[in-house]
């Protein structure tokens, strides 16, 4: 063995070997290099290509209807500062309680919208003396809410709006109930299968006025704001869960306690008659509310607004069948003011578990008079709704009714000769210029990786041409689906190459009629 002295101590040349290779790790692990997590932020999602489409396809159907309405698009930024949206602004240094926030380089706050009502506010503020009025506008884009993510809740979703600002008539409330129910209808539900229901605000003021809570006054602000989302939770909750809420509290399956509004048994049995009083037709629920709110002049306001309504709504198709009055439907919002509407889907179906599903409701919306007057002091009456894109959506699949999303994959030229891609690009282009989406693969893998890259997309077929295939002036084409459901009857191999199952030859001259007559025939047999 040999030695090695090193100061006062002895190392043989093995230890000098494993002192070396530790060291060096020890090197390497304080240069490794830290690399982020591949992962989603919580509550937020990737959405795939069959979504992306079957979502922009229900996005435009119902830009259809709210362009029949004479409604114009308008789009604002996803930041808006954080003081002009105003609904989740706590008592603290960072605003961000409800809401995803920042600071600009100037110090001031931006956060992004938690909905599109909010910015139309400010428009309208900023532009008021520019627009027509009444301004009537529609939208649609993601907003963002810094809330507590669940299954099937996240933070980033996307709402389509439409609204009527600058007047008070009740004629444009009605309009906008009519919208829902014609959007309903667009997108393919039947008329049974979803209701648009509505109630008025100040009928709730009056009933809170029974229950002994000034709605004008600020001292009882807090109050009245938790009523209205106890009464509004009552599809979720059912009539217990609503009594707990308008009483102690309640806790939730996590074990999460809610603070209740603290009402005493007489005043929750008044709430939940309120909740109840829906009658068959809009007369009988109206003459029940009129009842109800007794002598309170708002509660009266309100009863007169659904009458008005439902005389406009009787000279119209729009029947009990797609829009009715329903006192249980308050939205939890505390900026309405007026009627408020929710759309809701009433069929059920069974999912892959068995289980049954109702969807309830997919949009909703209302009257807020007092929005734009945050920003300019002069009050500016308003109405609008805004549909759940995310719900409507996930509803259509599940009943099949969106084939949108199914688009097929492209026509693949395969490479068969690198050094000829010039010629097989000159082939795509033919095929796009021709309305068929197709693409040359720019890989760099052989032709077995070829046609498998061909079946993970989706492709109808693909167009190979050889040394073979290109002296003679041809193509192949393989049709891939035909291939498929023939390979299934073919036993080995030879059978295989025999048969070469929707594989054929023609003129390369032919091409895009060739494929074309091969997407057709797919076509027709789906």
């Amino acid at each position: 063995m040999i030695y090695k002295a090193s100061g006062d101590r002895l190392f043989s040349s093995g230890q000098e070997i494993s002192f070396g290779i530790n060291a060096a790790n020890s090197m390497a692990k304080k240069n490794k290099i830290k690399r982020p997590g591949a992962r989603l932020p919580k509550g937020f999602r990737d959405v795939g290509a069959h979504e992306v489409r079957a979502m922009r396809h229900m996005l435009d159907r119902i830009a259809q209807v709210y362009e029949s309405y004479g409604f114009e698009p308008l789009e604002t930024p996803a930041f808006e500062y954080t003081d002009a949206l105003g609904k989740f602004l706590p008592d603290s240094d960072r605003p961000n309680e409800g809401v995803f926030s920042l600071q600009d380089e100037d110090e001031q706050w931006m956060s992004l919208r938690y909905d599109m009502t909010a910015p139309l506010a400010r428009h309208v503020a900023e532009h008021y003396q520019f627009l027509a009025k009444p301004f009537r506008r529609y939208t649609s884009g993601p907003v963002w809410r810094n809330e507590k993510p669940g299954p099937g809740r996240f933070r980033q979703f996307i709402q389509f709006d439409a609204d009527t600002v600058g007047t008070d008539n009740i004629a444009a409330d009605t309009e906008i109930c009519m919208l829902a129910a014609d959007t309903m209808e667009q997108l393919g539900f039947a008329r049974g299968e979803y209701a648009i229901r509505v109630n008025n605000r100040k009928i709730l003021d009056g009933v809170l006025i029974g229950l002994g809570i000034d709605p004008e006054s600020q001292d009882h602000a807090i109050k009245r704001l938790v009523v209205l989302r106890a009464l509004d939770k009552l599809d979720r909750l059912g009539l217990e869960g609503v009594r707990l809420l308008l009483g102690p509290g309640r806790k939730d399956e996590s074990g999460d306690f809610t603070e209740g509004a603290g009402l005493g048994d007489d005043a929750i049995e008044r709430a939940v008659r309120f909740l109840e009083s829906g009658k068959d037709t809009r007369t009988d629920t109206n003459a029940a509310l009129l009842e109800l709110v007794g002598d309170t002049e708002i509660g009266r306001q309100g009863c007169e607004e659904l009458i008005e309504l439902d005389r406009l709504l009787g000279a119209t198709d729009f029947g009990e069948d797609r829009i009715v009055i329903d006192p249980s439907i308050v939205r939890g919002l505390d900026y309405y003011t007026g009627p408020v509407h929710e759309a809701e889907l009433t069929f059920e179906i069974t999912n892959e578990d068995g289980q049954v599903v109702r969807f309830g409701s997919v949009g909703g919306g209302g009257r807020y008079d007092d929005l734009v007057a945050r920003f300019t002091g002069q009050r500016v009456p308003a109405t609008g709704f805004s549909f759940g894109v995310s719900r409507l959506l996930s509803a259509l699949q599940a009943r099949g009714s969106l084939a949108a999303g199914s688009v097929a994959g492209p026509v693949v030229v395969l490479v068969m000769d690198r050094a000829e891609q010039a010629r097989y690009q000159r082939m795509v282009q033919q095929l796009r210029s021709e309305g068929v989406r197709a693409e040359m693969y720019v890989g760099t893998s052989g032709m077995k990786a070829q046609m498998k890259y061909a079946d993970r997309r989706g492709a109808p077929c693909v167009v190979i041409q050889g040394r073979d295939e290109l002296a003679a002036g041809e193509v192949q084409i393989k049709d891939l689906i035909e291939g498929t459901r023939l390979s299934e009857g073919i036993k080995d191999s030879e059978e295989w190459r025999q048969g070469r199952p929707a594989q054929f030859s023609v003129p390369e001259a032919d091409l895009v009629t060739a494929v074309k007559d091969v997407l057709e025939r797919q076509k027709q047999s789906s």
